[in-house]
């Protein structure tokens, strides 16, 4: 199968003539002169009136975006944006001491989730710097068991998250 460069010329059965002005590694986009805009499947059937170079990898922004995000995330401290549930947002945390002559504390909620969230993204980055070190398995194993524990004991504040997938996860039953 030839892939067509950016600025082929084709002749669709159904949509008749028009140019390629984009690929990706499954489809062209192509701009037909009387439908617009379609996309294609690459082995769709179709008349090649001319053939231009195909100059550029077949492979699409978004894909090129989408992998260097993953790797973004797996190998640095670079924290996703996880929301906030929509009943905290706007609320405050306040921290009153038992004793009344002294002062209370009031923290926005949304600056204490941003920070148990910096928590977790650091501990998924402890959690891979050891999965990747030279330590012995029992090593591994023995730290793996403490961030778990970790991730536990913050399983309180999950309450404040809007996603479950995005919630801190314990220790499972034995």
């Amino acid at each position: 199968m030839q892939i067509l460069g950016i600025g082929s010329r084709i002749n669709h059965p159904e949509h008749g003539k028009g140019v390629v002005t984009n690929l990706d590694s499954n489809q062209y986009w192509v701009t037909f002169i009387e439908n617009g805009l379609e996309t294609i499947a690459l082995d769709d059937d179709f008349e090649i009136i001319e053939a231009a170079e195909n100059e550029v990898d077949s492979v699409s922004f978004f894909d090129i975006e989408s992998s260097l995000v993953r790797i973004l995330k797996k190998y640095s401290d670079v924290s996703e944006i996880v929301p906030i549930g929509d009943k905290w947002k706007g609320g405050v945390l306040e921290l009153k001491p038992a004793d009344s002559n002294l002062k209370s504390k009031e923290i926005k909620i949304e600056d204490f989730f941003k920070k148990i969230t910096m928590v977790r993204d650091r501990l998924r980055v402890m959690e891979q710097k050891v999965n990747a070190s030279n330590l012995d398995a029992q090593e591994k194993v023995d730290i793996q068991q403490y961030i778990t524990r970790i991730y536990g004991s913050l399983t309180t504040f999950n309450v404040l998250f809007k996603s479950k997938d995005q919630q801190f996860v314990g220790q499972k039953g034995k």
